[in-house]
């Protein structure tokens, strides 16, 4: 599908890291060297999100900041290369692109990561408020909390014509998010993603079904919580689904949410009724587990 743009463009906004991704070939063992195998990409959960749009065949503006040294002209040149528009994005002299190291075990599951996402703090209210006249031209906004608290806020209160998404990251960053709606005028948001862990930390709530509640109830009108093999608890205006995970074969976990956030707006955009668009999520997620990298280059196929 890339290649053959939909109408109209997606503005995706936060962090772009260099992966450095270590699979382990044995069982881990603490504090002793495992054999595995090391790979070194491109990532960071907006990266991945705006890379498998692109692949679903959307027109992407990528608003991020890279780092002046290799890692930053690297992931520049690879963001290039799969076709995203830089032109809302910039280069800093003197800063680290931002770095993310994972260690997996031999079952694709997580054993631990390490992110260094401080470039993106530099995205701050002012860096998007020269950009916003091209951001509320999207069809839709996505945004992920890498960015600061501040930021977040500036996009639910000035992000007024297009459908704005944002993607939890983590425990750690969740945070922002919810902070940022407590202080909006607007506390309105189309649509939040989060894992059952990011959703508890930012609700103190104990269920998915607890959480979705209390989150619609701030102002969120799409919540999804992903529940890993358990599938994703939805909800939208008072109505809750809960969704079965793909049975599949785990090749690696890295990437599967942002490919569900990625499936979830290319819904929106394609105009699928909310069920629809929860299996085109899952079927993104159910692609890139069976890949070995954080994006399945033929996602689009799990698609149809």
């Amino acid at each position: 599908m890339q290649g053959m743009a939909m109408n109209g463009y997606v503005t995706v906004i936060g962090g772009v890291n260099m992966d450095i991704t270590a699979a382990l070939t044995a069982p881990f063992v603490p504090a002793d060297s495992v054999p595995g195998q090391v790979a070194l990409g491109c990532g960071g959960v907006a990266r991945n999100i705006a890379h498998n749009l692109r692949l679903m065949g959307h027109e992407i503006r990528f608003v991020s900041l890279f780092g002046g040294e290799t890692f930053g002209e690297m992931c520049w040149r690879e963001c290039q290369a799969i076709g995203l528009d830089l032109a809302l994005s910039d280069r800093l002299e003197g800063q680290r692109n931002g770095l993310y190291l994972c260690v997996n075990d031999q079952t694709g599951d997580m054993i631990a990561a390490v992110a260094d996402t401080d470039i993106v703090s530099h995205i701050t209210p002012e860096f998007l408020e020269s950009r916003i006249q091209v951001i509320n031209a999207s069809t839709a906004v996505v945004a992920d909390t890498n960015i600061p608290m501040d930021s977040l806020l500036y996009l639910i209160d000035h992000c007024t014509e297009a459908p704005l998404f944002v993607d939890a990251v983590s425990t750690a960053k969740a945070p922002r998010i919810t902070t940022a709606l407590q202080r909006s005028s607007l506390k309105r948001l189309h649509a939040l993603k989060l894992n059952l862990k990011e959703a508890q930390a930012v609700t103190h709530c104990d269920t998915a079904i607890e959480a979705a509640t209390h989150l619609n109830a701030m102002g969120v009108e799409e919540v999804y919580i992903t529940l890993g093999s358990e599938g994703v608890h939805c909800s939208k205006g008072g109505r809750h689904e809960h969704f079965k995970a793909i049975p599949t074969r785990v090749i690696n976990t890295t990437g599967a949410g942002d490919a569900f956030m990625a499936g979830i707006v290319h819904a929106t955009i394609s105009q699928m009724s909310f069920s629809d668009g929860v299996r085109t999520g899952l079927n993104a997620a159910h692609a890139t587990l069976l890949s070995t990298q954080s994006v399945n280059p033929d996602i689009s196929q799990y698609l149809s």
